[in-house]
């Protein structure tokens, strides 16, 4: 296969699965930018034989921005480009108008859309992405969105998402249910968990009062919560004045997968009451089913990992009567844990992994 030019605007380092396997797999030179507007933890770019060199982050107007040193790239002997898909990088849009003149192709990789632009928006995105011989795109919620404004199915592909899966399959192999949180708690009460950022767009000021609406319903809970506060959200003292802070674990950050599997694998059912990412693939591949909000026009593509009733559920965005009905329903469920964990674990296996990534960009490129 002939090389691959890969220009991307940041190479975070839960990507670096994925991009490890692009560089033993498909002969890519990478070419990763230094920095992206919201700051992010990355991965060693020299770990990747071929890595070429940094491009420079050069901020413009607003959130426009521009790759010093990714243009010149059109100029090389590549035939092939994959190239992070966003509409606000100008030197992108530039490379898709040369890819053009010198009959080269283009794959963007991206969100695609979200199903709530407005008609400038669709417009901008409808020309960008048609520049493109091919879009690959995190999910099919946004793969339909598109077909629906035009788009050819065939120049259209679902690559997903992936965390450090050879990793977490040998930590889910050792797993086994423990007393992790009874010891904590001291009673066998149903553990709701969440963990990653704590961030306002999470909405977990929603959770606890949930769990305080539960507990007024006689379906006591206990709720773990990881993860960095970022936002100053203050919820140990929210915890206070719904008087359920007893009932709730604040571990902070933890960064240690072993631990991380041994919770997920205990607990009962991850909640993301905002939207949900990366935290459906995490949970689902140590086995715990994940309740997040219906709004999908405001969710990150991870939210299609979850199959109503079998890996998780959906609530009424913002309707915190309607995630506490979500929530009881759920721990009513008749339906054992092992055959939940299955099926989460099915579907980690069947789509969100770096081989399965990998099978979606051989048949792309060769097309």
């Amino acid at each position: 296969m002939q090389h691959v030019c890969c220009i991307f605007n940041l190479a975070a380092i839960y990507r670096a699965p994925i991009f490890q396997l692009m560089d033993r797999e498909l002969n890519c030179s990478f070419y990763i930018g230094d920095r992206i507007a919201t700051p992010m933890k990355t991965m060693d770019y020299t770990s990747l034989k071929g890595f070429k060199s940094v491009l420079k982050y050069i901020p413009l107007l607003a959130n426009v921005y521009w790759q010093r040193g990714a243009v010149k790239l059109i100029f090389k002997p590549y035939n092939r480009y994959i190239i992070t898909g966003e509409i606000r990088c100008l030197s992108t849009w530039l490379i898709l108008v040369l890819a053009i003149v010198f009959r080269k192709k283009v794959y963007l990789w991206s969100h695609g859309w979200y199903g709530r632009e407005g008609v400038i928006k669709r417009i901008i995105k409808t020309i960008f992405f048609k520049l493109a011989h091919h879009v690959l795109l995190y999910g099919d919620y946004a793969k339909e969105l598109m077909i629906k404004e035009g788009f050819k199915a065939s120049t259209l592909s679902t690559i997903h998402n992936s965390l450090d899966y050879d990793k977490q399959l040998e930590i889910r192999k050792n797993l086994k249910e423990t007393p992790v949180f009874s010891d904590h708690f001291a009673n066998h009460n149903p553990v709701l968990f969440y963990i990653g950022r704590l961030q306002k767009t999470k909405r977990l000021d929603l959770l606890i009062e949930a769990l305080s609406l539960l507990k007024a319903k006689e379906v006591n809970c206990n709720l773990v919560i990881v993860g960095k506060d970022i936002d100053g959200l203050g919820l140990p003292k929210l915890a206070e004045q719904y008087n359920v802070h007893h009932q709730v674990w604040f571990y902070g950050p933890l960064y240690d997968e072993n631990e991380i599997g041994n919770f997920l694998y205990n607990a009962h059912v991850c909640v993301s009451p905002g939207n949900v990412g990366l935290t459906a693939i995490h949970s689902l591949s140590f086995g715990c089913p994940v309740i997040t909000h219906k709004d999908f026009t405001f969710q990150g593509p991870e939210f299609e990992i979850i199959e109503s009733g079998v890996t998780g559920e959906f609530f009424e965005r913002d309707n915190v009567i309607d995630l506490v009905d979500t929530i009881k329903h759920w721990l009513e469920k008749d339906s054992s844990r092992s055959k939940v964990r299955h099926s989460c674990y099915q579907v980690i296996d069947q789509k969100y992994n770096p081989y399965a990534q990998l099978k979606v960009l051989k048949v792309a490129l060769s097309s």
